[in-house]
């Protein structure tokens, strides 16, 4: 699956930006899949509108206390978001006019060079309050497209000229790489691991202009495969980020993310993992990425024989949708066991490619239906006839059943874990796809 490209909602606080994007990602528009886990706002989706498929993210209006702070708050969490997306989806508010902070906003946009598309939301009168839109020109965005938000009018015209200007759907770069993107928190020491991971003994193939963002991958050689590292240095700014611009990180991660194949999911050791690390790593769930988790300044833990175990219980509790990551103890200051994760990375990735023939699939689920028989609802049992492999990154599976509704979540989980028993998996995700048969 090549990646999405990232479409950003950015403007002033209260122009009705979370308005449009639900229009845009609403019923009238074929949303392919929430991303559950990303952000307790769910500022994410992935939508489809005549034959683009797009990450639509919502950067919000931070509602300062102070009207002090506006500016700067409203600067940096712009500036994120422009840099991040590949098409600016900028809103306007046609009842309050140009403002000082519209104007302010638009200069960024402009400076940054990425394509834009704005939108002057509130109008609910075309014909009559155009001459009003018109005065948007002033920002230098080009052409005002008129929206209601709330009314859903003008919806199509706006979302034709977004998709115009998207990015081609990029081709998967050097089909053999091995594309890792290593994510998370600031200060949990990415750029100390990827500096390591490009010591003195590796060999830098070339720098890759990044496909659709102004990023450099860097190909590299070890052990006889090539790497692309995904460029993550949106993941790494030296300024900490404020809590309200949490949500801007996150959004650096959906890019990385959406071009990797394996991601590693680094973790601080002395902060444990957090609510934060939670939401990374639901999206790399959810895009069905690999996923290791790489617990950082392993050396600065006092240990006793239980720590490990601990910690990984830990791990395992606050991503637990995620029981098949990989977890690996390092250290980027002292080199410890950082030599293991080029081996990790490559067996995650052959899991997350593993095809496994029909047959015996259903060997597998047979045994497993004979172990724990399907379940029953008000007399009516499941009947499974059948399970057959339709893809892999990430392997993805179809269930042939009586009746749909029967299939329980748990149920399909206990699946899984006869699946991954019998074929490993590990460090991938699995997804199941369930369709009703009639019986002969």
């Amino acid at each position: 699956m090549s990646a999405r490209a990232i479409v950003a909602v950015v403007g002033r606080p209260n122009v009705g930006k979370s308005t449009l994007f639900n229009a845009l990602a609403g019923e009238r528009v074929a949303i392919v899949k929430d991303t559950p886990g990303v952000t307790r706002d769910r500022l994410y989706r992935e939508v489809s509108w005549g034959k683009r498929t797009f990450l639509l993210c919502d950067t919000g209006g931070i509602e300062p206390e102070s009207k002090d702070v506006i500016f700067s708050q409203m600067r940096e969490q712009a500036l994120l978001a422009i840099e991040t997306a590949d098409v600016i989806l900028f809103m306007a508010d046609l009842k309050s006019g140009l403002t000082d902070t519209d104007l302010d906003v638009a200069d960024m946009v402009r400076k940054s060079g990425r394509p834009c598309v704005l939108a002057v939301n509130k109008v609910d009168d075309h014909i009559r309050q155009m001459p009003e839109v018109y005065e948007f020109y002033n920002l230098g965005l080009g052409e005002p497209y008129p929206v209601s938000a709330e009314g859903k009018q003008g919806i199509g015209d706006l979302l034709d000229a977004v998709c115009e200007l998207l990015p081609e759907d990029e081709a998967e770069t050097e089909e053999d790489d091995i594309k890792v993107a290593v994510i998370g928190r600031p200060n949990a020491g990415k750029s100390s691991v990827i500096n390591r991971l490009l010591g003195e003994d590796r060999l830098i193939v070339s720098d890759i202009a990044g496909t659709t963002r102004d990023a450099v991958d860097t190909r590299l050689s070890y052990g006889g495969k090539t790497y692309t590292l995904i460029d993550t240095a949106g993941l790494r700014r030296k300024n900490k980020i404020k809590e309200e611009l949490e949500r801007y990180m996150i959004l650096r991660a959906v890019a990385a993310i959406e071009r990797a194949d394996v991601c590693v999911l680094l973790i601080d050791a002395e902060e444990g993992v957090t609510e934060q690390d939670a939401h990374i790593a639901g999206i790399a769930h959810e895009r069905g990425k690999g996923m290791l988790i790489a617990v950082n300044k392993w050396d600065l833990i006092e240990k006793d024989n239980k720590t490990v175990k601990e910690y990984t219980a830990k791990i395992r509790q606050v991503l637990s949708f995620m029981p098949y990551a990989e977890i690996l103890f390092t250290s980027a200051k002292t080199g410890q066991r950082l030599k293991k994760l080029y081996p990790m990375i490559d067996n995650i990735a052959d899991m997350r490619a593993l095809r496994i023939k029909t047959g015996l699939l259903n060997e597998v689920l047979s045994d497993a239906m004979a172990m724990q028989p399907p379940p029953t609802d008000r007399g009516r049992p499941l009947k499974i006839f059948y399970m057959t492999q339709v893809s892999v990154k990430p392997p993805t599976f179809v269930l042939f059943v009586n009746e749909k509704k029967l299939m329980h979540y748990s149920y399909t989980r206990y699946i899984e874990n006869r699946l991954r028993d019998a074929f490993g998996f590990s460090g991938t995700p699995l997804k199941f796809l369930v369709r009703e048969r009639k019986e002969k």
